[in-house]
């Protein structure tokens, strides 16, 4: 039989790199002689985790162009180059199948292979489809979506599968309670200064109840030294600290409560492991997804949601210490989360990809 090839191309964000990567290990699974090309934006995070996972990763010269202002100019110079790579890629790997899984790098490569009649699908982790695969839906085989709510917007295409998280997450138990709140609080692969401001600014509120506290903190590599100086300042001495942690599924086997934005896989990962958490929406984020996103953990009462127009020192500190109190609420959560959980969407969404190539065939 003839190799299989196959492209999955998206990222610029830990958000879209990992469900990349945990379809490609799936499709490796259920045929190792499957040959699999990543090609993403050249981002340095992202090309220290390809590197990482030891996988054949293109990268691309690409930016986005949505909310950048002045910048679209140069992201718009930038496209004639992507297509024209994403072509030489086409002609020269000729690939059974094309995957976005979301990002501005997706476009190109998934469009010129949608035009050339190479069967094409995307993947849709958020509840509000972002811009690139608003613009791909109408060109594209099928699309694999996260959330239920999104299927109207993908006129008959979408089919609600879940987002692929890594297994690690799906395998987590249910974590005893105790007489200590484990919190792990994290904004990204590359932090968020709202939240490491806020927390920072809610620990003397917190002081009180230091010794029932026990708190893992990815800041990020920019706030790092002043965020470990905030913690030593309130005595908070076995707080870990850290720019990043590389094994964060054992991270959320550890914490009875997270705080963290509310990115598509982020939300994933919170549902395949069912962990309560506190979700502070990026404000920023395109069409104002990460509220979406959060809303719909919220709606199940698998969260609580705290805007970043509304978050204050005492707002933050005064909902850990409620947890803290009140144990019981995580348990609850944690049983709210359990319809939104798809254990299988890697294979579900692997067996649609080898659909896809045999129907071409």
């Amino acid at each position: 039989m003839k190799e299989r090839r196959v492209i999955i191309s998206g990222g610029g964000t830990g958000g879209h790199l990992y469900p990349a990567l945990v379809l490609g290990r799936k499709l490796r699974d259920m045929d190792p002689g499957l040959a699999l090309t990543f090609v993403g934006s050249g981002r340095g995070a992202e090309r220290e985790i390809m590197t990482r996972e030891a996988v054949r990763y293109v990268p691309m010269r690409i930016e986005g162009l949505k909310g950048r202002g002045r910048r679209a100019l140069k992201a718009a110079a930038l496209l004639p180059g992507a297509f024209l790579k994403s072509l030489a890629l086409l002609v020269r790997l000729r690939p059974r199948l094309v995957v976005g899984v979301g990002g501005y790098s997706s476009g190109p490569i998934v469009l010129l292979a949608a035009w050339t009649a190479v069967p094409t699908l995307i993947l849709e982790q958020n509840v509000r489809p972002g811009f690139t695969n608003r613009l791909l839906i109408r060109w594209v085989k099928k699309a694999a979506v996260a959330f239920e709510a999104s299927l109207p917007c993908f006129r008959g295409k979408g089919v609600h599968l879940g987002n692929p998280v890594r297994p690690e997450f799906a395998a987590l138990r249910p974590k005893a309670r105790g007489g200590r709140l484990s919190l792990l609080v994290f904004g990204g692969s590359q932090g968020s200064r709202v939240l490491n401001r806020a927390v920072a600014a809610a620990l003397p509120l917190l002081a009180q109840a230091k010794e029932r506290l026990t708190i893992a903190h990815q800041t990020g590599p920019a706030d790092l030294d002043a965020v470990r100086a905030g913690y030593a300042a309130q005595g908070f001495d076995r707080a870990e600290v850290a720019a990043f942690f590389h094994d964060m599924p054992a991270r959320f086997g550890a914490a009875d409560l997270i705080l963290c934005r509310a990115g598509a896989t982020s939300c994933a990962e919170l549902i395949a492991a069912r962990k309560a958490s506190i979700l502070v929406p990026f404000a920023q984020a395109a069409d104002d997804h990460q509220a979406a996103n959060a809303a719909a953990l919220q709606d199940v009462g698998g969260a609580d949601v705290i805007l970043e127009s509304e978050l204050a020192a005492d707002r933050l500190a005064a909902r850990i210490l409620d947890f803290l109190a009140r144990p019981e609420r995580i348990t609850d959560m944690e049983d709210r989360l359990a319809p939104l959980k798809k254990d299988s969407a890697a294979g579900d969404i692997a067996r649609l990809c080898f659909d896809l190539m045999e129907a071409r065939r």
